[in-house]
């Protein structure tokens, strides 16, 4: 079984950049198409972006579509986030996604990360 950790979150100003980090555990790691998801107090968790198992495709929500990049490295376990040109919109607590399917959608995970919040200021 695989097991996500986030790592990454934090304060930034808006217009800043924020780089997130999903580390997993377990060796079906390249089994799984990646996700982040995020969700905002009081609202649904919505998707951000995926990515396939080899990492040579990739689909991200229109809302972030030229400021984020998603990224694998399946030797390190390992899928990134990487966050520019941040808007206050952007705060929320984001979660890595572990999929056997694609596309990877909230109910196709099979596997969630605990979470880790960003918060960007004005």
């Amino acid at each position: 079984q695989v097991q996500l950790v986030e790592s990454g979150g934090g304060l930034v100003q808006a217009g800043g950049s924020l780089r997130l980090s999903c580390a997993a555990s377990g060796r079906t790691f390249n089994n799984y198409a990646m996700g982040w998801f995020r969700q905002a107090p009081g609202k649904e968790r919505d998707f951000v972006a995926a990515i396939t198992t080899t990492g040579v495709s990739t689909y991200y929500a229109d809302s972030v579509k030229g400021r984020f990049t998603i990224s694998r490295g399946n030797a390190k376990n390992t899928v990134d986030l990487q966050m520019n040109s941040l808007k206050p919109e952007d705060t929320a607590v984001y979660y890595c996604a572990g999929a056997l399917s694609w596309p990877v959608r909230s109910d196709t995970v099979r596997i969630w990360g605990q979470g880790t919040q960003v918060t960007v200021s004005s």
